[in-house]
């Protein structure tokens, strides 16, 4: 699997990618390619359309407090990749939090996309989360 994000800066994506989460420059930029565990994210700036995408523009993301899609990340320590990777400067919107079936946090990257980061707990024993009142039916 290979995600592509439209960042406003390469270099300072391409940083957090690899130096802040562990990930590996394959390519540095046009597009930059940083493979990350068994997957790929690929960073370019917005554009205009092209003839393989006509009516279509790359545009950056509007950072705030909403999102429809968020990288997630499964972890083996949280705590561990919670405590190096906001001493090397994530910015995460919670500490862990237990939820009985997994420990999840969430941060954001340089141009405000969402990170879950999660580590299987409970799940690993067959406890799932708890259902939210809007998921019950009636």
């Amino acid at each position: 699997m290979t995600l592509f994000i439209t960042v406003r800066n390469v270099a300072r994506s391409r940083d957090f990618y690899s130096r802040v989460l562990g990930g590996t420059v394959v390519l540095d930029e046009n597009p930059c390619i940083v493979k990350l565990s068994n997957s790929w994210i690929i960073m370019n700036p917005g554009g205009p359309p092209t003839p393989d995408k006509p009516g279509i523009s790359v545009v950056d993301y509007p950072a705030g407090d909403t999102t429809s899609i968020f990288l997630n990340l499964r972890v083996a320590d949280i705590q561990a990749c919670h405590e190096e990777w906001k001493a090397k400067g994530a910015e995460f919107v919670t500490p862990p939090i237990d939820r009985d079936a997994e420990i999840r946090c969430y941060m954001r990257d340089p141009d405000g996309y969402l990170i879950e980061v999660g580590q299987s707990t409970g799940l690993l024993h067959g406890k799932r989360a708890a259902k939210r009142p809007e998921d019950l039916p009636g």
